[in-house]
């Protein structure tokens, strides 16, 4: 069967793989309707994501029906089932684990990054790992994942309606977060460079974006919170200047959640962990209920999800639109591949 495989020196090629057999004991097998390209692929595309094999086959952003199960898997999940999956893995036995917060278990394998993933037209799953997508059509379960990342660090944070909350980045996960956010009835700030997707950011919930680019974040964010600045900064970028930026505009006393991997070395004012006295904390991947949480706001309908999906591809246009993706990182909000 065919599928995608990215190596770290700016290569994709189409090859062809065995088929899965018939699924085993609690396992279903899949066929991959759509999966979407996301930003640790073009980290791994560009020669900058340590963490994946090279090569690897990519995908963990999967729209999908059920083929077949095996013998052990409930009943509620049944051939011609729309679903999506959860991606990770989990060893049961590390901290993470034993706190019950899998999501960052400290061996976790992502599809795509630590093992080889779903961008191929079929793949076998256990049946914990695939989720019913309800109402949804395949196409838009590749988006629930990304999204459901974006839902993840707004429990992380904690997040209520008295809050102001800023999301620095506007990609899915950023908008995933602005989404979540706006639901629980803060005032959310989004900032980005690129005006388009601050527009679409303020369709999705935020009630002011700044474009960092070319206005002062400083005065604006004083402006809008009077003189106090935002409560929650989520970053969700992953760069040195907006790690930066987290923690000096963020109030005293606020919260900082940080969902982007930095690819250099980031130096703080740390009087400022000191004097804010904030609260700090990383977010990682998402919880099942994150998943169920995205599917249920998809369902209704009034996600732009077609302004989220950037362009649709075969796996023969894959390679053209991946450094398409790479020669202008800021216009690409999720490629998709048709299979």
């Amino acid at each position: 069967m065919k599928a995608i495989q990215i190596t770290h020196s700016q290569q994709l090629n189409i090859i062809e793989v065995e088929r899965p057999q018939a699924p085993g004991p609690g396992e279903i097998l899949l066929k991959l309707h759509y999966v979407g390209f996301c930003g640790s692929d073009i980290n791994t595309f560009m020669g900058r994501n340590t963490m994946a094999l090279n090569p690897v086959i990519p995908g963990h952003e999967v729209g999908a029906v059920i083929e077949a199960v095996g013998s052990d898997v409930p009943e509620g999940l049944k051939p011609g089932m729309v679903v999506t999956c959860n991606p990770y893995t989990n060893c049961g036995k590390c901290a993470s684990c034993r706190n019950q917060r899998v999501n960052a278990c400290q061996h976790n394998e992502t599809l795509g990054v630590q093992r080889n993933g779903a961008m191929k037209e079929y793949i076998t799953l256990p049946w914990e790992k695939v989720i019913p997508a309800g109402l949804l059509t395949p196409k838009v379960c590749a988006l629930v994942e990304p999204m459901s990342v974006g839902f993840h660090a707004v429990s992380r944070a904690q997040v209520t309606d008295i809050d102001v909350v800023l999301v620095i980045g506007c990609g899915m996960v950023g908008m995933g977060a602005v989404v979540r956010s706006a639901q629980r009835g803060a005032t959310v700030v989004a900032a980005d460079i690129d005006d388009e997707k601050l527009s679409l950011a303020r369709e999705m919930g935020a009630s002011y974006t700044i474009n960092t680019r070319t206005e002062d974040v400083h005065a604006r964010l004083r402006e809008m919170t009077s003189g106090f600045g935002p409560d929650v900064v989520i970053e969700a970028v992953g760069s040195s200047s907006t790690y930066q930026m987290a923690v000096d505009e963020v109030a005293f006393t606020g919260r900082v959640i940080c969902i982007g991997y930095a690819k250099t070395e980031v130096s703080f004012q740390t009087k400022y962990f000191v004097q804010k006295e904030l609260d700090i904390r990383g977010s990682r991947n998402a919880q099942p209920s994150d998943f169920r949480a995205v599917i249920h706001y998809l369902e209704r309908g009034t996600c732009p999800v077609d302004r989220l999906i950037s362009r649709e591809v075969t796996p023969e246009e894959a390679p053209a639109a991946m450094q398409q993706w790479a020669d202008s990182p800021g216009k690409v909000f999720r490629i998709l591949v048709k299979f």
